[in-house]
């Protein structure tokens, strides 16, 4: 896994936390706010665009989800968008 974007794969994780449970980027935001971490829906937006953010702060959105366990492997399967690393791994494996 050496030669993955771990920031894709960090914005990914979160992206599919956040469809999982139907909440956008600006109920993100309200949550977030609504504990004292200020924060706007077109920063969060920015933030998970470039997908260079903190652990801390991919704790705290986890947290104001209810993301109380997650399963890494399974997380980076699953996304909106296509990982083509895994796509030449799963094709390796069928031949």
């Amino acid at each position: 896994m050496e030669s993955y974007n771990w920031n894709e794969l960090s914005k990914r994780l979160l992206k599919a936390e956040l469809v999982k449970r139907g909440i956008s980027h600006e109920e993100l935001a309200n949550r977030l706010n609504n504990l004292g971490i200020k924060e706007s829906k077109s920063s969060i937006d920015s933030k998970i665009c470039r997908g260079t953010f903190s652990a801390s702060f991919l704790l705290k959105c986890l947290n104001v989800i209810g993301c109380n366990n997650l399963i890494i492997e399974n997380q980076l399967l699953v996304a909106a968008e296509p990982i083509i690393e895994y796509e030449k791994s799963i094709k390796n494996e069928d031949n």
